[in-house]
């Protein structure tokens, strides 16, 4: 991998921001009823995850960046319950909930894996 300068350049960031777009994509097709519920609740916590990496690559410390990484964490198992929701109401398919829940599980392990390297600088 060559140097990263970006948080773009972040694979965890590049996957939490296709998670992002990939929930965005989820929710259109929901009740229109849920559009200042669950879709907004799932959409908020799922572009959180990215945002808060972005901001935690530019804090000055490592401890400092961690809380965001963390913050970031914690949104993907917000995500993640928001998900077995909308697959329990029946707004996502269960073959959708196994791709959305797979891929917020892998970005998960990345935010866990950055954050001990960044914590050991």
């Amino acid at each position: 991998m060559g140097k990263i300068t970006t948080f773009k350049d972040l694979i965890v960031w590049q996957k939490a921001h296709r998670l992002t777009l990939d929930v965005y994509q989820a929710v259109k097709d929901f009740p229109k009823y849920e559009e200042f519920g669950l879709s907004s609740q799932m959409r908020r916590s799922s572009s959180s995850a990215p945002s808060n990496v972005a901001e935690g690559f530019k804090r000055r410390t490592s401890k400092d960046s961690c809380h965001f990484y963390n913050l970031a964490e914690s949104t993907i198992e917000e995500l993640k319950y928001q998900l077995i929701l909308a697959r329990d109401l029946s707004y996502i398919s269960e073959e959708k909930y196994g791709e959305l829940e797979q891929s917020a599980e892998e970005v998960s392990k990345l935010l866990s894996g950055w954050i001990k390297s960044q914590r050991n600088l």
